[in-house]
């Protein structure tokens, strides 16, 4: 699997791709009855500030990109002020119809060596407490949760409650 999926650096040529992916996932859970992401919430003025502040990172298989992540490098928001001991992965999102089976953990194990490399032995992400099955996944991949869930106010001015989870990065 490792060897089908390759990645890049996203940078400002990306921006619509990116928001593309994203209103892709977005119409997706809406279509499955997921109450989470909402197309049009993160456009390409969201992804230039990420790909400024932090890291964006797009898969390709084959010549078309199936899969991106955000990886930041703190996130004071829904952590607090904490030592720089992790990385916090935000918007893991495959293409459905495009990404080969298992890109997700590909994705996720990327994320996972790019925090190890910077020397941080925390790989953190929040997700949205009201979808289990999510919850399950980053379980099935190591995560555990801690802590209380937390609210968090989305773009749209929705609040919502979010599940904080790490994995430890030997």
């Amino acid at each position: 699997m490792t060897t089908q999926v390759t990645f890049r650096q996203a940078d400002e040529r990306d921006l619509d791709l990116l928001a593309g992916m994203f209103d892709g996932v977005a119409r997706w859970m809406v279509r499955s009855g997921i109450d989470q992401w909402k197309p049009g919430a993160r456009g390409p003025e969201h992804f230039r500030t990420r790909i400024a502040e932090g890291e964006v990172w797009i898969a390709s298989h084959g010549d078309r990109a199936v899969g991106a992540y955000e990886l930041w490098w703190e996130d004071r928001e829904v952590w607090g002020p904490q030592p720089p001991v992790a990385g916090y992965v935000h918007r893991l999102m495959t293409d459905r119809e495009a990404a080969p089976a298992g890109a997700g953990r590909v994705l996720l194990a990327h994320a996972e060596d790019r925090i190890a490399a910077s020397g941080r032995s925390l790989a953190r992400l929040d997700c949205e407490a009201r979808n289990p099955v999510l919850g399950t996944y980053y379980e099935g991949a190591g995560y555990a949760a801690v802590g209380p869930h937390l609210e968090k106010v989305g773009a749209d001015g929705r609040v919502y409650a979010v599940r904080l989870m790490e994995k430890a990065l030997a």
